[in-house]
């Protein structure tokens, strides 16, 4: 089975951290899940980049990291 949680795009929208796959999925979770993501400013979670293939996200000013398939195992 081909399994793929490569992310194309990153977006917030009512508390909720949405992630567009590039299968064409969309997943979301809430941000409060993330305490790190929860008290930054939109301007720092837009700031963000794609690492490891595009299987996971970064922000280099909160030096956090996301797994999306993290977001989908909770």
């Amino acid at each position: 089975m081909n399994f793929s949680v490569k992310g194309k795009k990153v977006r917030f929208v009512d508390n909720l951290l949405i992630v567009e796959l590039q299968d064409g999925r969309i997943i979301g979770t809430p941000i409060s899940w993330y305490k790190e993501l929860e008290n930054a400013s939109i301007a720092t979670l837009n700031h963000y980049h794609f690492i490891c293939d595009d299987t996971g996200i970064e922000w280099d000013e909160l030096d956090y990291h996301l797994s999306i398939l993290s977001m989908l195992e909770h």
